[in-house]
């Protein structure tokens, strides 16, 4: 498909009552947004599978479900280091943070390296990238090992006291990802949570009791990866 055509096909199912739902109900403030929903662009992403030249025409529309679709449409492997930075410097909502860290980004060979370097940002959404790509890391690396992910907690103690919301909800979700990969990153998970009840700082202590709320569940779910270890 061609860029046009792609424009046409999401304005012609748009609505913008969506778009002002959206940002009363869920938070998603963001500019140029025409009112589609995520199923509407996984639709026509599905159409469209790969195509990287397309992607970045989509992201230069400033449309914000335009922008949505490129990461959906972009190669991971694909990624440099200064497309990554120059996308996430716009990022100004969580829908937007979110789609990009999870389809495209989390299974980039960057990932890693850029996740270490977004969350010591002072600017709010690209910290929370950088925490969702912790939270989302292990998706599609189900052999790592647990070093990696023990390595997480450092960032996670260090800004667990950073009250913007959006942030510290990151921050929680990394967490709890970590702490849902196995039982002794559970266990660990747990004994950060509990450092974290510690600190004199209220983000802190939300992020510590909504982990430990799930992550002592009798109903948590565990997954149990790398397989070979833990479901041998």
């Amino acid at each position: 498909m061609e860029l046009n055509e792609v424009l046409k096909w999401m304005h012609d199912r748009a609505d913008k009552e969506n778009a002002v739902y959206k940002a009363e109900r869920f938070g998603i403030v963001a500019k140029q947004a025409i009112g589609l929903y995520q199923k509407d662009i996984n639709e026509v992403a599905k159409m469209i599978k790969r195509d990287d030249d397309l992607a970045i025409q989509l992201f230069e529309t400033g449309i914000h479900e335009a922008r949505l679709l490129c990461a959906k449409i972009y190669t991971p492997k694909n990624l440099s280091v200064e497309l990554m930075q120059y996308w996430v410097e716009t990022f100004d909502n969580w829908e937007t943070t979110d789609t990009f860290c999870m389809k495209c980004f989390a299974p980039s060979p960057l990932a890693l390296r850029m996740a270490k370097k977004w969350v010591q940002s002072k600017k709010e959404f690209i910290r929370r990238s950088g925490f969702v790509l912790l939270a989302c890391y292990g998706f599609s690396r189900k052999k790592e090992g647990n070093e990696i992910f023990e390595s997480f907690f450092d960032y996670i103690r260090k800004y667990a006291d950073d009250e913007r919301n959006f942030v510290k909800k990151a921050n929680n979700w990394a967490l709890r990802s970590i702490g849902k990969r196995n039982v002794d990153l559970q266990e660990k998970a747990i004994d950060v949570a509990k450092e974290l009840l510690k600190m004199d700082a209220p983000a802190a202590k939300w992020i510590a009791k909504d982990a430990l709320r799930e992550l002592q569940s009798d109903t948590v779910k565990i997954q149990d990866y790398p397989r070979d270890i833990y479901r041998p």
